[in-house]
């Protein structure tokens, strides 16, 4: 008689439960409340650095300028003061304009008070190159002289073809020139995420 096989139990047999998304999830980088805390951290940062002075937020569309509405709410919150928010178009001075198919122009909204000797502190989600925050300062010069600008981005993957450097990073994200790196925020995409795209 052959022998009696072990009995399996209902949990034995059961298929594992998919693990719960989070940021270590493959190719995730950044998940929503770790955006939040990203931000919280930076607003604390652009404190330390421009206390006693008039900064004003100039974000960088499209993502950009959602994040310079996140900062001015957090910067608000910790301070009690405002910190004003402005959107910069740059597509007429992108140095690539003559190689994209013809894109219609975007609105540049400046504070009442402008940016005439202020702090200006550009913000976009990822500095690559460089030549976006290039076109953003060419565009800022013909709306004003900044006392100072400042550069905040939430992803830094590096790869810089110009000498541009941010004054504030959510996260630094060692990259392959090929791979991709997408800024995902709940006023767009409808979901908060980082996620890197691995080249094949």
């Amino acid at each position: 008689m052959a022998p009696a096989r072990p009995e399996t139990t209902s949990t034995d047999a059961a298929s594992p439960a998919p693990p719960a998304a989070d940021a270590r999830t493959p190719g995730r980088l950044l998940a929503g409340p770790d955006i939040a805390r990203t931000v919280d951290r930076m607003a604390h940062q652009i404190l330390e650095r421009t206390t006693g002075r008039t900064a004003v937020l100039v974000g960088i569309p499209t993502r950009g300028v959602h994040l310079a509405h996140r900062l001015s709410g957090r910067l608000r919150t910790f301070s009690g003061q405002a910190f004003p928010v402005g959107e910069l178009d740059i597509t007429l001075y992108r140095d690539d304009l003559r190689r994209r198919p013809p894109r219609s122009l975007g609105q540049t909204t400046l504070p009442d008070g402008g940016v005439e000797d202020a702090t200006v502190i550009l913000v976009d989600d990822v500095l690559y190159s460089g030549r976006t925050v290039r076109a953003a300062l060419d565009a800022l010069r013909d709306h004003g002289r900044p006392a100072q600008v400042q550069l905040a981005v939430l992803v830094d993957r590096g790869h810089r073809r110009l000498p541009i450097r941010a004054d504030y990073v959510g996260k630094n994200v060692p990259t392959a020139l090929a791979d991709d790196v997408v800024v995902r925020l709940a006023e767009v995409d409808g979901v908060d995420e980082v996620e890197l795209v691995r080249a094949p």
